[in-house]
């Protein structure tokens, strides 16, 4: 059977529809579906996502050859449907060629606009339209885009601005006129001449003049940018995988820079940043798509409402804002009201909160586009529980709508009000990104790590600044609106963001920033309320902020589907608290080696360790013991009954002496001995690799005096709160085990040490002894561990480790390149490896399930707060997960949404 490589769509008929994402890409899929639901969207069709593969594998000259005949007949379609003929002279199809991946990616990849004009057809355009100004204006936009994009016509360094556009200033100035508006048709025509000079003179060829020469540059350009620094970045910053690849989307040009009938714009159905249930969004009148996003021009309100907060929030007044800022309700009353219609269709339709872009052609209204809109944390919660108020979505979809990872912006400091209240407001923008930010300024992307704590300060930003945007604690833009490159890539990575702060100017060549006639120099510190879109001097301070009723809605349905409960690793009964505060239900891992750095303990850790002998050593542990049971009584007493699990004794002795020489001497003076035992002692606990020496379940049993200590504060502790009426559930781990014997050492001391107390209290408490399976011996022998451990915590940490032969602490020197060259995917340390180390997992909570079926089994590594982890566990029937006090709210929806996936 043929292969299919080309879907067409128009006059309300499609061969694609909303759930062929993963072959059409998701601006493929749903112009199909807009198409086949009824809304106005301008003819053309998708070359599928597998050719992108094909043209990666096979290269340009085959995937033209494969594609030729279909894609001839799909442009014979929309030529049908306008009327108009590809290549002509007198009637020329004019048509757009966009990207469209499986997943939104805005901005990373390319698009070309205009494509099909050349010297002649230009003329013809000119004629069939009787407008001659908005004829030469599409070719001047063309030949710059496709220069830029498919010839590669770029900056010869960030210091300088694109070739195209200096040309285009220095056109500009000679006229003596600030907007590309004001440029009449002998300024345009000029322009196109200079620019494919400047085509000619960069890359020793001409400006192609046939039409199908630039469609297939184009269509090639577009497959292209799927491997752009930038798309690759956003992929692996989004998780997207690289595999999958683009489609590409040919249409029907429609014009929104046809006069003052014509306009083009973008929308949201409901506020990206907010949630707030209310159509908003940018449009310009005379323009095309570009220029809202570039902030080349002041864009206007969709809304009237919009348009009034707008004014306020720069200080317009309404006469002036009325005259020279109208809203597209006030302008164009009966587009606004189609386009109010579409929006609430379409959201009705896809049940979500949608992103549109939209041209108005001569009075008549077109769809380019429309997906799931990106959001913020707080707007993905509120939007979900509005939708699910509204009954459009039950509460298990909008459970599914919440991206986990995301609540962590939710969780975040904003400014704290009294700080705002004395700090200098230096200038207002827009608040295209909620949150606070305070950071030293920089003005290149690719100088983002200049400084610990950084701000990125840019004129406009452009998908290339995206690694600087990562980095950068906030970013403040000079130009543009809420719909800007800034603004939208900022929302979805969860950054402040402030656009459009119309009073900075910025001289990059100086590095030096100017508002009101005052210089802020790079490194100068300056803080950013994207809530509020005003930016201050210097650096403010930031508070917790608070968790509103919506937030806590969605943890009920977290609790309502999830079957894998979520605990918490936490030391001290703080972070146990505020762990419980977000619903843990338990801690997963308690490090006891945490307390023993604090005050006066570490004097009596180092005692230990100096002594020669066992009695000594008792000594010193006796006066640990009280720090231990009360530390152990606190963090029991805070998880209010439920299950709390310590973990022995862990890292190697030598993390407890010092190693400088200076530190050494304190010690010694300390501990009342000369400098050189000091230097003999920790140079006997010197070991090559400690990490894998004398540690965890080895110390306890080289020294079993310390897992007693241990044993005898966690016991202790439980019966002291039973005698207070508090329930309490310890778990004592033991950590690294390699065999069941080292275990069964470690456990008979724990309850040999248990069973003394209870018999010298005369009363009893429950108690767990189980163990962290962190080596990969563990894992395949845990059916033996399995008959004497009553549970199993995998430390995927050490496990990731020692599966991969990796050391956590020297492998960032290589990981990053592994990533780049697509030997790993992903982190391991950061994202489980479920094809190796999850293996290893899974098979150890089977084979120790196979010895004991109620084995009580959890994860208590990093990836216990990563939803794809997290899902993972749950397909292995994992018990629980644990993870850091901020994470719990992630764990707890990833855990919820895996169950419901698993059982839909």
């Amino acid at each position: 059977m043929a292969v299919k490589r080309v879907y067409t769509f128009g006059n309300g008929q499609a061969e694609g529809r909303a759930d062929m994402k993963n072959l059409l890409g998701g601006k493929g899929a749903n112009l199909a579906e807009m198409n086949l639901i009824g809304v106005p969207v301008p003819p053309g069709f998708t070359i599928t996502s597998d050719v992108c593969t094909e043209y990666n594998t096979l290269g340009k000259d085959a995937v033209v050859a494969l594609l030729k005949s279909d894609v001839e007949t799909a442009i014979k379609n929309i030529e049908l449907l306008t009327e108009t003929s590809f290549g002509d002279k007198k009637n020329p199809l004019l048509v757009s060629v966009r990207s469209g991946a499986r997943a939104s990616m805005p901005g990373m990849m390319d698009t070309v606009l205009n494509l099909g004009l050349n010297d002649e057809s230009v003329v013809g355009i000119a004629l069939k339209s009787g407008n001659e100004r908005f004829a030469w204006d599409s070719y001047r936009r063309f030949v710059q885009m496709y220069g830029d994009v498919v010839l590669g016509m770029k900056p010869e360094s960030k210091e300088e601005i694109d070739p195209f556009e200096r040309i285009m200033e220095e056109v500009k100035e000679q006229k003596g006129v600030d907007l590309d508006t004001d440029l009449d048709v002998d300024d345009l025509k000029e322009l196109v001449v200079q620019f494919k000079a400047a085509v000619k003179e960069q890359t020793g060829q001409d400006f192609p003049e046939s039409a199908w020469e630039q469609l297939w540059g184009a269509v090639m350009a577009v497959f292209d940018s799927w491997n752009n620094e930038r798309a690759i970045l956003y992929r692996r910053m989004e998780g997207i995988p690289h595999e999958w690849g683009t489609a590409v989307n040919v249409q029907a040009m429609v014009f929104g820079n046809m006069g003052d009938n014509s306009a083009t714009g973008v929308a949201f159905t409901r506020d990206a940043a907010t949630g707030e249930n209310i159509f908003n969004g940018e449009y310009l009148i005379n323009a095309q798509g570009e220029d809202v996003v570039a902030g080349i021009r002041t864009p206007q309100q969709i809304t009237k409402e919009g348009s009034l907060r707008w004014a306020e929030l720069q200080g317009v007044t309404e006469e002036d804002r009325a005259e020279m800022y109208p809203s597209l309700e006030e302008a164009m009353p009966e587009v606004f009201k189609e386009l109010n219609a579409t929006q609430q269709k379409l959201e009705r339709h896809y049940k979500d909160m949608q992103d549109l872009e939209f041209t108005v052609q001569d009075g008549k209204l077109w769809l380019l586009q429309t997906r799931n809109g990106k959001r913020t944390g707080a707007a993905m919660v509120k939007i979900a529980m509005d939708l699910y108020r509204e009954k459009i979505i039950d509460d298990k979809l909008a459970l599914m709508r919440i991206e986990a990872h995301k609540l962590d912006e939710l969780l975040h400091p904003v400014f704290d009000m009294d700080a705002i209240g004395t700090a200098n407001e230096l200038a207002k923008g827009l608040p295209a990104s909620p949150g606070a930010a305070s950071g030293q300024i920089i003005f290149f992307a690719d100088e983002a790590k200049k400084y610990p704590e950084t701000i990125l300060v840019r004129i406009e930003t452009s998908p290339e600044d995206l690694e600087g945007m990562l980095v950068a604690k906030g970013i403040l833009t000079a130009r543009g609106g809420m719909t800007s490159h800034a603004a939208v890539v900022a929302r979805g990575m969860g950054k402040c963001c402030v656009s459009g702060a119309g009073a900075l100017k910025i001289d990059y060549k100086e590095r030096v920033l100017r508002i009101e006639g005052k210089m802020y120099r790079e490194g100068d510190w300056i803080s950013l309320n994207g809530s509020t879109g005003k930016v201050y001097e210097g650096r403010v301070k930031t508070r917790q902020p608070e968790l509103d009723g919506d937030f806590a809605s969605i943890m009920d349905f977290a609790t309502k589907y999830t079957r894998m409960t979520v605990r918490t690793n936490a030391d001290t009964p703080k972070d146990a608290k505020i762990a419980r505060g977000f619903g843990a239900q338990g801690i997963g891992l308690c490090r006891t080696e945490h307390m023993f750095f604090e005050g006066e303990r570490i004097k009596t850790v180092r005692e230990m360790i100096l002594s020669s002998d066992e009695q000594g050593r008792r000594a010193a542990l006796d006066k640990l013991l009280p720090y231990q049971r009360g530390d152990f009584e606190g963090i029991l007493e805070a998880m209010q009954g439920y299950g709390v699990t310590i973990r022995l004794l862990d890292p190697p002795l030598h993390e407890f002496v010092p190693h400088t020489e200076l530190a050494q001497q304190e010690m010694a003076k300390e501990m009342g001995i000369s400098l050189a035992d000091v230097k003999n002692k920790v140079a006997d606990l010197s070991e090559f690799n400690p990490m894998l020496g004398h540690r965890g379940c080895r110390l306890g049993n080289t020294y079993p005096e310390i897992t007693e200590m241990q044993a005898r504060a966690i016991i202790e502790a439980a019966l002291n709160l039973k005698a207070k009426g508090v329930i309490t559930r310890p778990e004592i781990m033991v950590p690294l085990i390699g065999t069941v014997e080292e275990f069964k050492m470690q456990a008979d001391i724990i309850h040999q040490t248990a069973q003394l107390l209870f018999t010298e209290r005369g009363d009893k408490v429950e108690y767990l002894v189980g163990t962290m399976i962190e080596i990969p011996r563990a894992a395949l022998t845990a059916d033996k561990i399995a008959e004497f451990a009553e549970f199993f915590s995998f430390g995927t940490n050490d496990l990731t480790q020692m599966a991969f032969g990796y050391s956590r602490d020297d492998a960032n020197k290589f990981l990053p390149i592994y990533i780049e060259k697509g030997i790993l995917k992903t982190d391991p340390f950061q994202i489980l490896d479920q094809e190796g180390v999850g293996q290893l997992v899974r098979m150890g909570t089977e084979r120790g399930r196979s010895s004991k079926a109620d084995l009580k089994v959890g994860i208590c590594g990093e990836h216990g707060g990563e939803p794809s982890s997290v899902e993972f566990c749950d397909s292995v029937g994992m018990d629980y997960v644990s993870c850091s006090p901020f994470r719990v709210p992630i764990a707890r929806v990833a855990a919820a949404q895996a169950n419901i996936k698993k059982n839909s």
